[in-house]
């Protein structure tokens, strides 16, 4: 039975490679238990951070399903599922991934439309689609940055929530203004919106955001959870600890995803910071030195706000 899409903090789960570049599962199945035992309320499985453009479509199926296995119905798995250019083959890869067990399929909003391409042909691809998925399997979206950042607007996003059709949303906006009209598009329909940006995700909290969903859950995930959790009864630890995640955050432009291998590394989690998106190789000590502080920050603000 397919699990609902909660609020709260959905991390944008990395995929770890041995040393020979095959997906790590021993590793893969300690990162399942070190979020969940982090307490997050769900899993985004096939994403850009798992490095999806870099995964034949056999590994991508069974990433997600190895991910849904060991999550055992402990908190819902969701997963992106089409890379390629061709409809017919979105189509493939999508029915594919519906398969797999995961609790929502997640289309990528840049597939559907060429960047010079407007909003009617992304509606138009779209509607195509939504006849050759199955009706069954809930469904969201990821605004991916890669290759090139495609966001929805808040017309079009109403029209998506009113097909009835929708629960998730990866939003990449970075924007205030824009997460509030695109909240208000949504407005009493199933569509949950989940925000990817630290710096505006206390904000866009209060304006209604369902959630996190973003790289920095794979660093410190449980400040994250505890954020969501307690903004509303604690504002002032929240506001303070607020200007300190958005700080660490800049820290994803320092060689991501090796740099959150690196940390799962330290945490006992993954065996290698070996990529395929990115040279590994060019994980300086500086780099290290900023992870491991990191970590060290992230510890005694864990004790201070988890304890």
């Amino acid at each position: 039975m397919k699990q609902p899409i909660q609020d709260g903090v959905w991390p944008t789960m990395i995929t770890p490679f041995t040393e020979d570049g095959k997906m790590d599962e021993a590793s893969l199945e300690r990162a399942v238990e070190w979020y969940i035992g982090h307490g997050v309320d769900g899993l985004f499985a096939v994403c850009q951070s798992s490095e999806m453009f870099y995964l034949s479509l056999e590994e991508r199926i069974e990433l997600a399903k190895f991910v849904v296995r060991h999550a055992a119905g402990r908190v819902p798995v969701i997963a992106s599922g089409h890379v390629s250019d061709r409809f017919e083959d979105q189509v493939t890869e999508l029915n594919r991934m519906a398969e797999t067990g995961i609790d929502a399929l997640v289309l990528i909003t840049n597939r559907l439309a060429a960047e010079n391409e407007s909003d009617d042909v992304f509606k138009r691809n779209l509607e195509r689609l939504l006849t050759r998925l199955p009706e069954q399997i809930k469904l969201g979206f990821y605004e991916c940055p890669y290759p090139y950042k495609r966001l929805i607007s808040p017309e079009l996003l109403r029209f998506c929530a009113e097909t009835g059709r929708f629960s998730f949303l990866k939003d990449t906006c970075c924007d205030l203004e824009q997460l509030r009209a695109k909240l208000a598009a949504v407005d009493g329909s199933a569509l949950k919106i989940f925000n990817a940006n630290t710096a505006t995700l206390l904000e866009s909290l209060k304006l209604g955001a369902a959630g996190y969903s973003g790289v920095m859950a794979n660093f410190h995930p449980e400040l994250y959870v505890w954020l969501y959790r307690n903004w509303k009864s604690q504002p002032e630890r929240a506001d303070r600890l607020m200007n300190v995640l958005t700080m660490a955050s800049f820290i994803e432009h320092h060689l991501y995803p090796v740099n959150a291998k690196f940390y799962l590394m330290l945490e006992g989690v993954y065996r290698s910071f070996h990529t395929r998106s990115r040279d590994h190789g060019e994980l300086t000590l500086t780099h290290r030195l900023e992870v491991e502080q990191l970590r060290r920050l992230s510890q005694q603000l864990a004790k201070e706000y988890t304890a």
